[in-house]
């Protein structure tokens, strides 16, 4: 991946990409590090993967979970490109990523562009991102411009075609200061 190109006197954008996938190190959480990547051309600058965090979604628990669960949500706080990337349980979204989600009141994060992203193993469900996570991340305040994007678990890594048709689109929707906007690193996406 190339760097994104630099404005003088401005920052790269604060990419996070977060994970509600239950399985640590899951194709979830290397898709949204993927999709994160061909946006904006660099790795993202925070992965959380909401399964490190486990039971202090629930609360109780020693002192130092209570402040990771704490950490996680100040970094969402603080993204301007938030990936929330999940595998489809039940035709929705992860509990675990409801659990974290509703740590958000309503409105909490404008400011904040997020791509719904979800995998799942069969294309009946790839209406699920815009019919369930785009909702609750419009509800928490977050821009949504693009449209949700589903990828099948078979086929969710760099070479996706279904990755680069929503890439093509969700270039042209996207604020242009979130993106990489470097020409070869485009048609590498798009490739």
């Amino acid at each position: 991946m190339t760097s994104p190109v630099e404005n003088p006197g401005q920052h790269p954008p604060r990419v996070v990409v977060l994970v509600g996938n239950p399985r640590p190190g899951s194709r979830t959480r290397r898709a949204g590090e993927t999709v994160a990547e061909l946006l904006t051309g660099r790795a993202p600058d925070t992965v959380l993967d909401l399964a490190d965090l486990g039971p202090a979604l629930l609360g109780g628990g020693p002192d130092e979970a209570a402040e990771a669960v704490e950490d996680a949500v100040a970094q969402v706080r603080a993204a301007e490109l938030l990936v929330v990337a999940s595998p489809t349980y039940k035709a929705a979204y992860t509990g675990l990523l409801k659990l974290f989600l509703d740590r958000f009141p309503a409105g909490d994060l404008v400011g904040t562009t997020a791509v719904p992203l979800m995998l799942g193993g069969d294309w009946r469900h790839s209406l699920a991102p815009e019919a369930f996570l785009k909702p609750v991340l419009a509800e928490i305040g977050a821009s949504t411009p693009t449209r949700g994007l589903f990828l099948l678990d078979s086929d969710a890594g760099p070479d996706s075609a279904a990755l680069a048709d929503w890439l093509a689109a969700a270039r042209r929707q996207l604020p242009a200061r979130l993106l990489d906007l470097d020409p070869a690193a485009q048609k590498a996406g798009a490739a």
